[in-house]
């Protein structure tokens, strides 16, 4: 985002009206040079991950500006959480059309701030720049753990424990919500019911604040983006495992409770829509106490849904009968 400070163009006055004063960190230099550090600490490892998001794809054109900016760190954050590392800053690449306007990127900053101060996840640096198409807001996150201790997808053995974070299903169930509001009508939501889906896929939960507690006791874990029955999937074929979950065991909201219940071809939808951004995780029996008790004093919501066995990688979601469910696509893809 740097460019001399003589030559102070309108890409200049936006950074340093906006972004600034995100730049906490000593290493962002206050965003005037061409590049950042990050110093790490002595015996830890850096975590990279980027993800983008883009208007009409994983956000809705008239969604307020500052929901926007915090679903775009939030994402990032997310993935962090799932291997055990710690934000420590993050870059921001933000491609904007003509008809975004100061109002916006006001709102913008404030929700970006917010969250780069709630996370402890500075702003280092990035780049501006003018689309003619839709927003689109790219982020790489970086994060910091002890060497060698990140959680991978690999790690998974035969008798682990299977647990998730928080609720299944909401964003996706929000998106449909978002599209046609006729559509809590028809799943008998009420005001408060219908919002909560809504701004589920808004904005994401990372979940931070259980990173230790997983890098210290899941031998592997994902957050779960595209959905869960296709990323536990990835999981299970990064460690060469088979899996069964149990379907009534998976947790839902009190909203995503009635959606299927009003319809329970929803189901569908709930395990395989993605935007959770929750944690799906596995755990030795030894360990899996441990979780649950670190779960808890950090208040994140833990279920236990399945077991890990051998075999070849295959995840088996079963109904309440023990008869696996089929699906028309495991998880969302863009391509």
């Amino acid at each position: 985002m740097a460019r001399e400070a003589r030559a102070a163009s309108g890409e200049d006055r936006l950074i340093g009206r906006f972004f600034r004063p995100l730049a906490s960190d000593p290493g962002a230099f206050a965003l005037i040079d061409d590049a950042a550090t990050l110093t790490p600490p002595p015996g830890s490892d850096v975590v990279l991950k980027t993800d983008a998001v883009v208007g009409g794809v994983h956000f809705f054109a008239d969604d307020p500006p500052e929901l926007i900016a915090k679903k775009a760190l939030r994402v990032n954050l997310s993935d962090l959480a799932a291997k055990g590392a710690a934000p420590a800053g993050f870059l921001l690449s933000l491609a904007l059309p003509s008809g975004i306007g100061e109002d916006w990127l006001i709102a913008f900053a404030q929700g970006l701030g917010q969250d780069a101060t709630d996370f402890r996840c500075p702003l280092l640096g990035g780049d501006t720049v003018r689309t003619p198409g839709p927003v689109t807001i790219s982020i790489a996150a970086f994060g910091l753990l002890p060497h060698g201790t990140m959680v991978r997808r690999s790690g998974a053995r035969a008798g682990d424990r299977i647990v998730v974070t928080g609720t299944i299903g909401d964003a996706a169930l929000g998106l449909e919500v978002r599209r046609d509001e006729q559509t809590a009508r028809r799943w008998r939501l009420d005001a408060h019911l219908r919002d909560h889906l809504i701004r589920r896929y808004q904005v994401p939960q990372p979940r931070n604040a259980l990173a230790e507690a997983l890098r210290q006791h899941a031998s592997a874990a994902m957050d779960v983006s595209d959905g869960l029955a296709g990323d536990f999937a990835k999981l299970c074929a990064a460690s060469g495992v088979a899996a069964e979950i149990e379907v009534a065991r998976v947790p839902l909201s009190n909203a995503a409770g009635q959606a299927v219940a009003a319809d329970a071809s929803l189901i569908e939808t709930v395990l395989t829509g993605g935007d959770d951004y929750e944690v799906v995780a596995t755990v030795s029996p030894p360990a899996y106490d441990c979780l649950k008790a670190a779960a808890a004093a950090a208040g994140v919501p833990l279920t236990g849904i399945g077991l890990v066995a051998a075999g070849d990688p295959e995840v088996r979601f079963l109904d309440a009968t023990g008869k696996p469910l089929l699906f028309k696509r495991t998880s969302f893809s863009h391509f």
